[in-house]
């Protein structure tokens, strides 16, 4: 009968089929010295005879005896071939390949072994083979036979040996893809495969891996937080690496196309990702210039909640994140052109949705920062922020000022005074519109939080005469005030906060002087409209007069004193009234009692009034300090009064001082009414 599995003889075939391993070891040192003999003959077609009953008829056979005789006869045909098996690689590879998924054990193990020693004879005539190698071996790491992944890895590392020879050769688009497929694994051995591979190609100088960063950078993140750490340590070198390459030659890869990837990282829970990400982050931002601006809302999203961290353990993250802020906000500060340019590929409308979103994060850290950037963007883009200020006022109002901390305080007014002063930068009527609303606001909230206002009012509206308009400021509040016909409580309060500020603010010194001298159009329309709004506070029009040198109408009002009542308030207010006048900021008072000028009338009238309320304080300190000055100064009491003497500081003026009067009167008789009814509900 002709043998079937002819040119092997049957013993042969008997002795490959063998349970033991040396019989079929003996079987393949036959079939090694056959196919050696016929190759030196160039009988090629024996050859192919024999592969192909060893791949039929062996390898794909049911019997696990006879796949792993035939898995070592066909590693012996490579051996016997030489650098032949080139010729017939494709032959003898691919059934060895199917076995490596063979539910058997052994099989898969004489499998490895078998492709170890083809591998090593063909060494780069195996590289056309490489994406099918590759696969087959990302199964084989994560074999549960440790046999098996030991047979692996030592295929392995000859891969990698073979490819590094044959770099020239290797196809790296091909092998991209297969990374890309695995990358994302979760098991640790296949990471650990994924990242040596990537590692081994990235160290060969012919071989460009930067340019397929964007593809598997995602995945290298991920592999961050393995939990073993040698692939942490692994995979934090190999970026590294990548991140050196980068700053080495900024044109070698497409920054723009990794950027989403580390933006979305750098908001990990993990640590060390979150870390590695804003380094990244941090770099790129200098390295692509304005070309990153695009992603500014991203970046923003990524590192303002990192400013937050205030734990050591995160203190490396926060001053990362800090270095990004700051690296990005120079780009946008470049001087000329570099800037403009900057500033044209800044999507304002994201950027501002996430600064707004930050805005009412607990932070501190992070609302300074959005604050300076807000304030920065009003600065340089006056025109593309307008449309903003609308949505930006009621959180800068409402969250901002209210703040536990002073410094978002200041810093928001910053932006409010910025927000005014670009519009009005416009020659809009911004002056009368915008001032009114933005003061009416800040008063509702002055009115509806009493604490607001005794914790922060002076802060907020000392900021806001340094940074905008003192007498436009004072002249808004004041319209504003004389209106309020409801809650004059509020407004007598609001009018002792700011006459107090009036009188001890350094940077008011120019809005004193010019009430000091009522004598001018300016400084009368000024005078009277504050006086309208001061009207709420008896004592506040006092200090008022007194400031603008009224001497004569300050005793008008000091002898209406005493048809008013005497409340605890007022009292308190007279004492710190006392107070002031020994302050430098009523110098000019103090002299004006000894001053011969308006024959003397200004002093007289000075003197009277001061007397006069000397007479309606208790027999306090304060009493004790007024008396103490007044007897220091002339005795007018002997002297005719010059009340209507056109010489007094109010004959030369153009207000109106009846007028005045009849309206302080109408006032305090409408809080007195108001008084009077709060007690009669207290009553009941």
């Amino acid at each position: 009968m002709e043998n079937a599995y002819a040119p092997i003889s049957e013993a042969c075939v008997k002795a490959l089929s063998d349970k033991t391993y040396e019989k079929r070891k003996i079987a393949a040192s036959e079939i090694e010295k056959m196919v050696a003999d016929f190759n030196i003959k160039k009988n090629f077609g024996q050859i192919r005879r024999i592969i192909d009953v060893l791949s039929k008829d062996f390898v794909t056979s049911t019997d696990s005896n006879k796949k792993k005789g035939g898995l070592i006869a066909l590693a012996a045909t490579s051996i016997a071939l030489g650098k032949d098996t080139e010729q017939f690689i494709d032959e003898i590879v691919n059934p060895i390949l199917n076995c490596l998924m063979d539910s058997d054990t052994r099989v898969r193990y004489f499998a490895s072994e078998s492709l170890y020693n083809v591998v090593k004879v063909s060494r780069g005539s195996i590289i056309p083979m490489f994406p099918s190698l590759f696969t087959s071996l990302s199964r084989l790491v994560t074999d549960p036979d440790q046999s098996v992944k030991n047979g692996s890895e030592l295929l392995d590392r000859l891969l990698k040996d073979i490819v590094i020879e044959s770099s020239s050769f290797f196809d790296l688009d091909a092998f991209i893809p297969l990374v890309r497929e695995r990358i994302l694994a979760k098991n640790s051995f296949a990471r650990q495969f994924i990242i040596s591979w990537i590692s081994v190609l990235n160290s060969v100088p012919e071989i460009n891996m930067v340019v397929y960063l964007p593809e598997i950078l995602l995945g290298l993140f991920q592999m961050l937080e393995d939990n073993m750490l040698e692939i942490q340590r692994m995979c934090e070198t190999l970026l590294a690496q990548f991140l050196k390459t980068i700053q080495a030659d900024p044109t070698a890869a497409d920054i723009s196309q990794m950027m989403n990837v580390l933006i979305v990282q750098a908001q990990s829970s993990n640590a060390l990702i979150q870390f590695t990400a804003i380094t990244w982050i941090r770099e790129f931002v200098q390295l692509a210039g304005g070309d990153i601006i695009g992603f500014s809302s991203g970046i923003f999203t990524a590192i303002l909640p990192c400013l937050a961290f205030e734990s050591d353990s995160k203190k490396h993250i926060k001053d990362c994140a800090t270095a990004v802020n700051v690296h990005l906000l120079e780009l946008m500060c470049s001087a000329g052109n570099d800037e403009q340019n900057n500033l044209k590929n800044l999507d304002l409308d994201s950027v501002m949705e996430v600064l707004r979103q930050y805005l009412i994060h607990s932070s501190v850290p992070t609302k300074i920062a959005v604050l300076k950037w807000v304030h920065h963007l009003f600065t340089e883009v006056q025109d593309e922020m307008s449309s903003h200020a609308n949505n930006l006022f009621p959180v800068l109002l409402r969250d901002c000022l209210s703040d536990s901390s002073d410094e978002v305080v200041l810093q928001a007014i910053v932006v409010l005074a910025e927000i005014v002063n670009s519009a009005t930068a416009k020659g809009s009527n911004f002056d009368q519109l915008q001032y009114k609303h933005f003061l009416m606001e800040l008063l509702t909230l002055f009115s509806e939080n009493k604490l607001f206002l005794e914790n922060r009012g002076t802060l907020i509206i000392r900021q806001l005469c340094r940074l905008l308009n003192a007498e436009q400021i004072y002249r808004t509040f004041a319209e504003i005030l004389q209106e309020e016909n409801t809650n004059l409580r509020f407004a007598s309060t609001m009018v002792r906060t700011l006459n107090l500020i009036l009188l001890t603010t350094s940077d008011l010194f120019d809005l004193r002087n010019t009430l000091r001298d009522i004598k001018t159009e300016r400084s009368a329309s000024l005078f009277e409209c504050l006086y309208r709004c001061w009207s709420h506070c008896a004592v506040s029009t006092v200090s008022l007069c007194l400031l603008a040198q009224c001497y004569q109408h300050v005793s008008e009002i000091v002898v209406l004193f005493a048809y008013m009542e005497i409340t605890v308030d007022f009292l308190v207010e007279i004492d710190k009234l006392v107070q002031l006048i020994e302050s430098p900021i009523f110098a000019s008072l103090r002299l004006a009692l000894v001053s011969h000028a308006n024959d003397n009338v200004d002093a007289q009238h000075l003197s009277r009034a001061l007397y006069g309320i000397l007479m309606l304080i208790p027999q306090t300190e304060a009493f004790n300090l007024l008396r103490n000055r007044l007897q220091c100064v002339p005795n007018y009491w002997g002297q005719p009064a010059r009340i209507d003497s056109k010489s007094s500081n109010e004959a030369q003026s153009p207000v109106n001082f009846e007028r005045l009067f009849a309206h302080f009167k109408r006032i305090q008789d409408l809080h007195r009414l108001q008084r009077l009814e709060q007690r009669k509900k207290n009553q009941f």
